[in-house]
């Protein structure tokens, strides 16, 4: 059977990049002792299937991940016996059978949640206007090729702007702050938090010595309204299909009793 998993990052492990992730994830199903299957050939390794990892640096409140078992186990028994064996940092938020169709090609944009200190709500309001009304927004990219520019206007679906929570001053700290809601696309080259922010700057003169810390809260299909539909989505109506045409009927801890987050 094959079990897609809804995962955070958080902490200092969004420090780690994909692959330490991997590996970590990896040394947590041997312990966890799930009846994994295994890849053929010299070094056989669990046979787990990422989409649409976050870049390093970020933490990530929608991460997913499809595992392949060689027995019938209780999704809700893998996500405990692996938040047992997980590091802090890591959590496994939501565990469902797959139903039909590839995980990864429900994953076509993002929702970030990037605090931003420096700023007033007001400015990186107008910042935001003026970026969602350029034609495009050119930044410049290191890639392991050079430097290239990138048009990342082209991916931004949406910003939105709140206000940061009242909270007493912390020493050293900005007290003017606005949180930027962006829904992006995920294309290729990727446009990540920071790709936003210098096109604020590019744009809109957004200083660049502001402070941001950027979160993913969604991840998914984008709707025709723009609107992020959650991956897992079509997962749990075909898991409650199948109950019940099995005759059993679903009880409170099933994963197609979860409600969907729209």
């Amino acid at each position: 059977m094959k079990i897609r998993l809804r995962y955070a990052k958080r902490g200092k492990l969004r420090f780690a990049s994909h692959r330490d992730v991997a590996r970590t994830f990896e040394r947590a199903l041997r312990r966890a002792g799930l009846p994994m299957a295994y890849s053929q050939g010299y070094s056989p390794h669990p046979k787990v299937s990422w989409a649409g990892a976050a870049p390093t640096g970020v933490a990530s409140e929608a991460e997913y991940v499809e595992i392949q078992l060689v027995e019938q186990v209780d999704p809700t028994l893998i996500c405990a016996k692996l938040n047992a064996a997980l590091p802090d940092g890591l959590a496994i938020i939501e565990g469902v059978p797959a139903g039909p169709g590839g995980l990864a090609e429900r994953m076509t944009a993002s929702t970030w949640r990037i605090e931003i200190r420096g700023v007033t709500a007001q400015q990186l309001r107008q910042a935001a206007q003026a970026l969602l009304a350029a034609p495009e927004a050119l930044v410049e990219r290191v890639t392991k090729d050079g430097r290239r520019s990138i048009d990342a206007r082209a991916a931004i679906v949406s910003l939105d702007i709140e206000d940061c929570p009242t909270v007493p001053p912390v020493p050293d700290q900005l007290s003017e702050c606005g949180i930027l809601i962006a829904v992006v696309r995920q294309v290729s080259p990727a446009v990540r938090p920071d790709d936003v922010l210098s096109a604020l700057g590019a744009v809109a003169g957004l200083p660049s010595s502001v402070l941001a810390k950027a979160i993913r809260t969604r991840q998914g299909w984008l709707d025709d309204d723009g609107g992020l539909v959650d991956p897992l989505m079509a997962d749990r109506v075909a898991a409650r299909t199948a109950l019940l045409r099995s005759g059993d009927e679903p009880d409170r801890h099933d994963v197609a009793d979860i409600p969907v987050d729209r």
